[in-house]
């Protein structure tokens, strides 16, 4: 029979395969080519597509905003370049579409040079954040707006800066674009004011949309980061009434993306490992979700917002905040209903969000995130002190009656059943269920997965120090100090356990922990100072239950 130790050693070690294997499939499948960066993005009317035209307004409300934006009359190639900075964000507006060209984040440093900030949206992957005008009204992110004068930075004992752009829209239209920066927040409130100088009401448009071209960051040579490539990358949308919708972009390749068009409330983002960025309009307020690829190579994911129609002479507003910065549940959970879902635990979330909540206050109570990790690791071996006792009491039984077990094997070597029939009859002698021991492991086996989610998901754990060499716990333990104790332990774990009677078996198993801990090399130092932890606490459980089993030894030897 197979014992539990055994079982265990196989499921980790298939999901470690899993776990090598998708991060090989997406760090090495075909990229599509560099699109090219002079092909203008259509922004098309609500479920319309791009460059179709609408039918003709009614004359008593002009509703311009109701067809794909054209190209721009002939305007500048460059425009002015703003640079705003707050305590926690330096930000790059471009005059040419009054487009957030560039966000850096100033309390995270860069995947593969600690000595930067991290670059969240970047004109390297055309990572950006454009709003305007749909239709034909001209005040789009292609057109040149005009920067009025004042603040870029936050001063100390500020709470607020404005940063105000203007252009010029058809039908007498003024639209201004007002960003709002905050003290110690990521949320950008960004707002549209549409003036009407012309003779007509109208009803325009607005949408707000993020672009990127589907390229993964290159984070070097860290081998954790190819797990970390293992969390969802792609746009996603959310609403109450569909909750959570993620858009992979092979999906938008293959035209099959499933999410919800229409809704009076939600967001729509765009999530990376550890990062997000999502336009967020205010609820209840219709709105139209769309995410399309207007070339190959380049995607875009946007919300548009009817504003009501706004007579002569008078002004209409809409404002949609964004959050650009890092999953942190907390700031998450106080930016919009659901953003907090970005965070991506997999399919155990439900066991992993309660798992990061008692790592938080651990961290709270220590001030370290290692630290954290050994608590939370020994309150996790706490709750299944009882499981486990009885895991390791029914190996320890299997232990004592190995050598009767390779007697019998011995003895019915040519007859299956024979022997089948006098091993269960020795256990039932001894009182002993050899499976006794796995359904204790299967129940931890869930807690385990998604405690991996949570190391590798959680951006507390990015660049976070923990003793003398490990600098990171997301990263690799640069010595390998801890994948070597690792393999340490595994291997006395498995000398403590009864060998196998199958010789085949028996090899296997003297292998497995070698063979298994090559995995550990690869595995962010915080999840291999979990596993290290729980090892070694394993280590004393057993041998403490084994220490007193062992006095029964010469009671069985006499049968």
């Amino acid at each position: 029979m197979m014992d539990t130790q055994r079982l265990i050693l196989i499921l980790v070690f298939s999901f470690s395969l899993l776990m090598l294997w998708e991060a090989w499939q997406k760090e090495n499948r075909p990229q599509p080519p560099a699109p090219s960066s002079q092909a203008p993005l259509a922004v098309p009317s609500p479920g319309q597509p791009a460059g179709t035209p609408a039918a003709v307004p009614a004359p008593a409300v002009s509703t311009p905003g109701a067809q794909a934006v054209p190209g721009p009359a002939p305007a500048p190639a460059k425009g002015e370049r703003i640079q705003v900075r707050t305590d926690l964000i330096a930000v790059e507006i471009d005059t040419l579409g009054g487009t957030i060209k560039r966000l850096d984040l100033l309390r995270h440093k860069a995947s593969d040079d600690q000595t930067k900030t991290f670059s969240l949206l970047t004109e390297a992957h055309r990572y950006e954040a454009q709003s305007g005008l749909a239709g034909d009204l001209g005040a789009n992110h292609r057109v040149l707006w005009s920067a009025s004068p004042g603040e870029r930075t936050l001063d100390t004992g500020q709470e607020a800066l404005e940063v105000r752009l203007s252009a010029k829209a058809a039908n007498g239209l003024t639209v201004s674009k007002i960003y709002t920066f905050r003290r110690n927040s990521y949320v950008i409130d960004v707002a549209l004011e549409v003036k009407n100088e012309g003779a007509v009401p109208v009803a325009p448009r607005a949408y707000f949309q993020l672009s990127h071209d589907g390229q993964h960051e290159k984070h070097g040579s860290s081998l954790a980061d190819t797990f970390g490539a293992q969390s969802f990358f792609g746009f996603a949308v959310f609403t109450e009434g569909k909750k959570f919708q993620k858009v992979p972009i092979s999906d938008i390749d293959k035209g099959k993306t499933d999410f919800v068009r229409q809704a009076k409330d939600g967001w729509i983002g765009f999530i990376q490992h550890y990062f997000v960025t999502a336009w967020l309009p205010v609820a209840p307020q219709d709105r139209e979700y769309e995410i399309v690829a207007p070339e190959k190579g380049y995607y875009a994911g946007r919300v548009v917002v009817p504003m009501a129609a706004i007579p002569p002479g008078a002004t209409g507003r809409v404002a949609v905040p964004i959050y650009a910065g890092p999953q942190e549940q907390r700031r998450l959970s106080a930016a919009a209903p659901g953003l907090d879902y970005a965070v991506d635990y997999g399919w155990l979330s439900i066991i992993a969000w309660p798992l990061f909540w008692i790592l938080e206050q651990f961290h709270a109570l220590s001030g370290n995130w290692g630290v954290a990790i050994i608590l939370l690791t020994v309150l996790i071996k706490l709750v299944f002190f009882p499981l486990s006792a009885a895991s390791y009491k029914s190996m320890a039984k299997m232990k004592l009656i190995t050598p009767r077990l390779t007697k019998l094997r011995e003895m019915y070597a040519h007859d299956r059943n024979k022997m089948n029939q006098a091993m269960m009859e020795l256990y039932k002698t001894e009182k002993i269920n050899p499976l006794g021991g796995c359904f204790p492991i299967l129940v931890q086996i869930p807690v385990f997965i998604a405690l991996y989610w949570v190391l590798l998901a959680a951006i507390e754990l990015r660049h976070a120090p923990f003793v003398l060499w490990i600098k990171d716990l997301s990263a690799l333990d640069p010595f390998y100090v801890l994948p070597i104790l690792m393999t340490a332990t595994m291997v006395l774990q498995t000398r403590m356990n009864p060998v196998p009677p199958d010789p085949v078996q028996a090899q296997v198993m003297k292998f497995m922990p070698y063979i298994f801990s090559i995995f550990f090399f690869f595995f962010p130092a915080g999840l291999v100072l979990y596993w290290l932890v729980n090892n070694i606490l394993s280590i004393l459980q057993q041998w403490q239950i084994q220490r007193m089993f062992n006095r029964d030894k010469p009671a069985h030897g006499k049968r």
